[in-house]
């Protein structure tokens, strides 16, 4: 009678293991059934990393998942915000995007968690404003990296306002993902906070918390019997279509 290595074993268990059509996250770490989804005016677009395979603690389809108006959009590059976002008309300049260098509002004179910055890293006039006029927010996934490469690789991003955030708290991740910064956050977090704000509705990011330390109490409880995901197959963005 022949037997299967533990390798083996593991391949098999990863392939019985069913994912949730929703969320794409392992049926143990599912929270979908706790999601209805957020009539928001702030638009959301969450650009990832082709090369972001977290599927365990990843976070940018959950998030998308929560509102009503938020898309989602895997690839390395497009040609403008309009085609990102599948309409036929967006003006970038009433778009925010979290930008990723090296400004930190604990570096500025200013007590707000979220800031509007110019090009040069320095505080915009008129905060107030510039933040309300917002039509929608930017959000890249991926490790910091592969953020950075989103960034330099689509130019009509720097048309978009730039906003840095101050949170008060590290990321709910904890131990299980270390973060680059204090600052740096998951992306339904980095979501709660500017939604939340920017509509002034603290409803948003207490929904959105819940749904995250939710995933993450599951990821802790599955995490030693979870085996190891079977990397995404290799795809070649360059030539794709863009759009």
């Amino acid at each position: 009678m022949s037997g299967q290595t533990e390798a083996e074993n593991g391949t098999a268990a990863t392939e019985a293991l069913p994912d949730c059509p929703r969320c794409h996250k392992p049926m143990p770490l599912c929270v979908c059934d706790g999601i209805v989804p957020i009539q928001n005016r702030v638009s959301l677009l969450i650009l990832q990393h082709p090369q972001e395979q977290d599927r365990e603690l990843g976070t940018a389809r959950l998030t998308a998942l929560h509102f009503a108006n938020a898309v989602v959009k895997i690839g390395l590059s497009w040609p403008s915000l309009s085609k990102a976002l599948g309409r036929p008309v967006a003006d970038p300049s009433r778009w925010a995007v979290l930008y990723l260098g090296s400004a930190k509002v604990a570096d500025l004179e200013t007590d707000r968690e979220i800031v509007a910055i110019n090009r040069k890293g320095e505080i915009e006039d008129n905060q107030r404003a510039i933040l309300k006029d917002i039509d929608g927010i930017v959000l890249l996934d991926g490790t910091w990296s592969q953020a950075k490469a989103l960034w330099w690789r689509n130019a009509w991003m720097l048309k978009c306002q730039r906003v840095i955030l101050g949170p008060a708290n590290p990321s709910r991740y904890g131990k299980l993902r270390r973060e680059p910064r204090r600052d740096g956050l998951s992306t339904i977090e980095a979501a709660a906070m500017l939604l939340s704000s920017l509509e002034k509705r603290p409803d948003i990011a207490a929904t959105l918390h819940n749904s995250f330390e939710r995933m993450l109490a599951k990821y802790r409880e599955a995490q030693n019997s979870l085996p190891a995901p079977k990397p995404l197959p290799k795809r070649d963005y360059r030539r794709r279509k863009r759009g």
